[in-house]
């Protein structure tokens, strides 16, 4: 029982900052995105990594306890709330522009957060969950990303042909703009691949991109006639930051890290190298143990709750909220990362020889 609790502390702990964010003034708009971004990472440094993992007959338990999907229903509609609050909040009269600033920035870190509730989510055999998840994509307008991550990440992750694996030298910046486009363009590609195995028309109404394209510009127009155009403005802003945001996770989930290719040109099976990852407790707990990640891509429909530490997985410095800020300072991470990578190539090739 405890240990599932603990899950419950990142989302209701952001949920009380991003609380302050939308009913204070002044510095207190900042709180949620001061929370993630300045004493989270503080913490992280100063705290002790936690690697340990579940026994097999705790895994057991801890797979089948229900508490852990009822923490991720209650995030679901924390958001939902809070997004409603934030749609509010724009509104007040007598908003300075700063503290205006800070709620949108504030809502952006939530959405973030929204994110990777669906990416947990949309990896649920449950077309209830799968549909609790497009309902948190819609929230940063990145549905595309439901198709994208599960058909082509996936599949391509550590290669050349993934939009999502950021190339040793790439800065950030660099990332977002190939990222974004590729993937995009990849999931309709993928999802046209899909239409024609179900010798289904292309550019028809059970085209799920086609659909997320409506349902997404609705979504937006209906914030429009209910809350007017400035608003409307700052809600497309904060799905802009959420979406920036979700790729810098991405850029340092498979920093520079390729698969090698078989005989016969075939990439080889993904392993536990080529992740990043962190066993910062308050990152794991924020982004429901993501920063565990080759053994998320060992097995993605495995639930958050049982995700285990590898010990030949690759370790960040620091947590994913600490990471993010430093990739945002290109020469800095290179001349931290890049040594990292070095030292990890030079490894590999060891044992490959």
């Amino acid at each position: 029982m405890l240990r599932s609790l603990k899950y419950i502390i990142a989302p209701l702990s952001l949920a009380f900052f991003a609380y302050l964010s939308f009913t204070h003034r002044g510095v207190f708009t900042y709180s949620a995105f001061i929370y993630a971004y300045a004493i989270i990472p503080i913490l992280e440094l100063l705290l002790k990594n936690d690697d340990r993992n579940l026994s097999e007959f705790e895994t057991r338990i801890e797979k089948n306890n229900r508490i852990y999907d009822v923490v991720l229903y209650l995030s679901v509609g924390t958001h939902l709330v809070l997004l409603g609050m934030f749609l509010s909040s724009v509104q007040e009269p007598g908003l300075q522009t700063f503290e205006l600033i800070g709620r949108i920035l504030s809502m952006g870190l939530l959405t973030t957060f929204a994110i990777n509730l669906g990416h947990e989510l949309g990896h649920r055999r449950s077309k209830g969950k799968q549909f609790l998840a497009k309902v948190m994509l819609l929230t940063s307008l990145m549905m595309h990303f439901f198709i994208e991550h599960n058909r082509g990440h996936h599949k391509n992750v550590a290669t050349i042909e993934d939009p999502s694996t950021a190339r040793k030298g790439e800065t950030v910046y660099a990332f977002w703009i190939r990222a974004i486009i590729n993937e995009y363009l990849s999931a309709w590609r993928l999802e046209k691949k899909k239409r024609k195995s179900l010798n289904q028309y292309n550019l028809g109404l059970k085209n799920e991109m086609m659909q997320f394209q409506f349902i997404q510009l609705t979504f937006v127009f209906i914030i429009f006639k209910f809350f007017g155009a400035f608003v409307s403005i700052a809600f497309i802003i904060n799905a802009v930051i959420a979406y920036l945001s979700f790729e810098t996770v991405q850029y340092l989930e498979h920093y520079g890290l390729l698969r090698e290719k078989d005989d016969q040109g075939n990439y080889k099976r993904v392993q536990a190298h080529h992740s990043w990852n962190s066993n910062h407790l308050f990152g794991r707990l924020m982004m429901f143990n993501l920063s565990r990640h080759s053994d998320h891509h060992y097995r993605a429909s495995k639930k958050y709750q049982i995700l285990k530490h590898h010990d030949d997985a690759p370790q960040l410095p620091t947590g994913y909220p600490g990471m993010m800020i430093l990739s945002l300072i290109p020469p800095l991470w290179f001349r931290i990362m890049n040594p990292k990578l070095k030292a990890l190539e030079a490894e590999r090739s060891k044992i490959i020889d």
